[in-house]
């Protein structure tokens, strides 16, 4: 985890991104690496079922929901394994449409950014080497840094705890239902991305708005966001 100093700006006092689905478009990646792992124990593996992986769980979750009780170092071994798998495709991941520009604009309005990502630590600091956002992110908490997943608040408590930062003065960008509750549970408010067909869950799981992504989406319309419920597409 890492951090730097925090710095203020009117009500939107910092803006927080969860990362596959938000920030990169890695969820087709990370289902083939997936699957491709997961044949190498014999199981095959439904697209319904891989939908799992993509509800901003950490790993050991994931490995352990489709291969049983596996010990720590299995852990370990088998997490390697599959990251083999998905840096063999990484390289097809692309950002999110429009959302370097609006990362781009908060930070030269001075706005404090964080990250918080079920992702380890190693991926996603890459991650953000790779889109030359290294240095963008006040705060940068992963899933190496707590204990619980999504929907537990705990990365978002941590997250607002490193900002210094009042719930109700930031925002969180997600894309999966369990991330949404556990910003919501973390008292912020929570913008939902994805296609529309993904909206009504998101709403549902208790979004503020949602969008499709970032392109035409602005820091005007961020100050805009009421938490009246009414959601949008942009």
């Amino acid at each position: 985890m890492t951090a730097k100093s925090v710095r203020r700006n009117g009500k939107v006092q910092s803006v927080i991104f969860d990362m596959d689905g938000v920030i990169i478009d890695s969820h087709p990646a990370h289902r083939k690496a997936w699957k491709d792992f997961l044949q190498t124990f014999g199981k095959e593996v439904s697209e319904s079922e891989l939908s799992f992986i993509l509800d901003g769980r950490k790993r050991r979750d994931i490995l352990r929901h489709f291969l049983g009780d596996v010990s720590e170092q299995e852990l370990v071994e088998y997490g390697k394994k599959k990251d083999g798998f998905f840096q063999q495709v990484s390289l097809e991941v692309n950002p999110v449409p429009g959302v370097i520009d609006f990362i781009d604009d908060l930070r030269h309005r001075g706005i404090t950014l964080a990250i918080a990502t079920s992702a380890s630590e190693t991926r996603t600091l890459s991650t953000l080497k790779r889109l030359g956002l290294t240095d963008h992110f006040a705060v940068v908490v992963t899933g190496d840094d707590v204990t619980n997943s999504k929907p537990d608040p705990a990365i978002y408590n941590l997250v607002c705890d490193c900002l210094n930062s009042e719930a109700r003065n930031s925002f969180v960008f997600e894309d999966a239902v369990s991330g949404i509750r556990a910003a919501k549970d973390a008292g912020l408010t929570c913008i939902g991305v994805g296609e529309p067909a993904k909206g009504e869950k998101l709403r549902a799981a208790g979004a503020d708005h949602v969008i499709q992504n970032f392109v035409g989406f602005s820091f005007d319309d961020l100050k805009s966001l009421s938490i009246s419920g009414q959601a949008f597409l942009v």
